[in-house]
């Protein structure tokens, strides 16, 4: 039950010397305070790394061919051999725990010759023969028209969706891109998308814009590659980890193209769930070193205030001797101390709490003007989960405090506190 009087008394101990009073109140205002900050830039960055990953479902791995390194079935080591398009159908008929299969072919690239013609204007660009499903693993805002589509699988259409990064270099501003024509290494394709990429999957956001993406088929057409296929994008479905299934996508591959089932180097992979697990550890662990720190900063606010209290029971032990003759048990001798322990530990931690997330908001407001897409820090923030614990600690820590003065109170007595000048 709230007594008025009880408070009136801690409020009145507290203050009865302020500036001592302001000085303990800051350690734990200032372990709170770096506690919530630290988290928060924790949590800051892990929004600007997995921001990197945006662009990419990140349950995928990419796998590639490679020199087989053992002979098998009377074919010797070192030979070279292709994915087929045949790969990609035994691939989902037996693994059905897979979402997309997206074989893929590539040609030129950043650093490589100029590939791509537009009138006067030339340009080297990353260009993909894809499926349409690898929207779905590499998403991208469609700025204007459409992405490659069934349609256009089927009818081997010459049709390409660039990205803003080429639509830059090889056009006017404000001019017409829908319906124009690209020549990629000596053949025209007609421009029916352009695309904005979502993300860079940690990689250069600039370069991301600068790709061209056309159909397999017309791909394989236009530059001669038949079944081959380059490489493979693979998805595995949400309920499922591709780092799981990858070995089972091995043995397939291996069977289907007579490669020794030992043989570890024939086939490249690289697993994008397992490096994104990986990251998530890491944030984990800055997360608890976090805690740790913060809660470190926090036990000498807390120690501080138990010195205090050591001290204001010294200061108040006639006080006290009165409060025992006259009757006061030694409960409510030991409830006086631990309220005021926690009810300065409470205040100060709170004003840490109020503290932080101004500086808190105040940097987000900053950051709300800028393009944090290429930046690895982005919306530094804390959950209400993270305050509630930050409150639990602050009674625990009060209580802690307040208890070793409580019990040297309630030893004190009656008769000697009396005497006590």
């Amino acid at each position: 039950m709230f007594s008025r009087d009880k408070w009136s008394e801690i409020i009145e101990a507290l203050s009865s010397n302020w500036f001592r009073t302001l000085l303990t109140a800051f350690g734990v205002l200032w372990g709170i305070f770096i506690l919530v900050i630290l988290l928060a830039a924790g949590k800051g960055l892990e929004n600007g790394v997995k921001q990197g990953f945006g662009g990419i479902a990140t349950n995928s791995m990419f796998m590639w061919t490679q020199t087989a390194s053992k002979s098998y079935k009377g074919m010797p080591k070192g030979r070279r051999y292709n994915f087929k398009i045949g790969d990609v159908s035994s691939l989902k008929q037996n693994i059905p725990e897979l979402r997309f299969v997206s074989p893929r072919n590539q040609l030129g690239g950043f650093g490589g010759a100029n590939n791509v013609v537009r009138g006067l204007n030339t340009g080297a660009f990353d260009v993909y023969g894809d499926y349409p499903e690898i929207i779905q693993q590499e998403p991208m805002d469609i700025t204007s028209g459409r992405f490659i589509n069934y349609n256009d699988i089927q009818g081997n259409r010459k049709v390409a969706v660039i990205g803003d990064g080429v639509r830059r270099e090889l056009y006017e501003i404000g001019e017409e891109v829908i319906g124009t024509y690209i020549k990629i290494s000596g053949v025209n394709f007609m421009v029916v998308g352009t695309y904005k990429k979502k993300g860079n999957g940690g990689g250069n956001a600039e370069e991301a814009q600068k790709q061209i993406f056309v159909p397999f088929t017309a791909f394989s057409q236009a530059f001669n590659m038949g079944e081959t296929v380059g490489w493979m994008a693979i998805t595995a479905d949400d309920g499922s980890s591709i780092t799981n299934l990858k070995s089972r996508v091995f043995e397939i591959m291996k069977e289907r193209h007579s490669i020794h089932p030992e043989d570890d180097r024939a086939i490249g992979n690289f697993d994008l769930y397992e490096e994104f697990s990986k990251i998530n550890g890491l944030f984990i662990a800055l997360k608890g070193v976090a805690y740790f720190v913060g809660i470190l900063v926090l036990l000498s606010g807390v120690i501080g205030i138990s010195n205090i209290m050591l001290i204001v029971v010294k200061e108040r032990t006639n006080e006290i001797g009165i409060r025992r003759a006259l009757g006061a048990t030694p409960w409510s001798i030991r409830g006086q101390i631990l309220m005021e322990s926690i009810f300065l530990t409470v205040v100060s931690g709170m004003a840490g709490i109020a503290m932080a997330t101004g500086i808190i908001a105040l940097i987000n407001m900053q950051m709300a003007g800028m393009d944090t897409s290429e930046m690895m820090f982005a919306n530094p923030s804390v959950d209400l989960g993270v305050v509630f614990t930050a409150l639990a600690i602050l009674m625990l820590s009060g209580l802690l405090a307040g208890l070793i003065p409580a019990q040297n109170a309630i030893k004190i007595q009656p008769v000697d506190a009396l005497r006590t000048e």
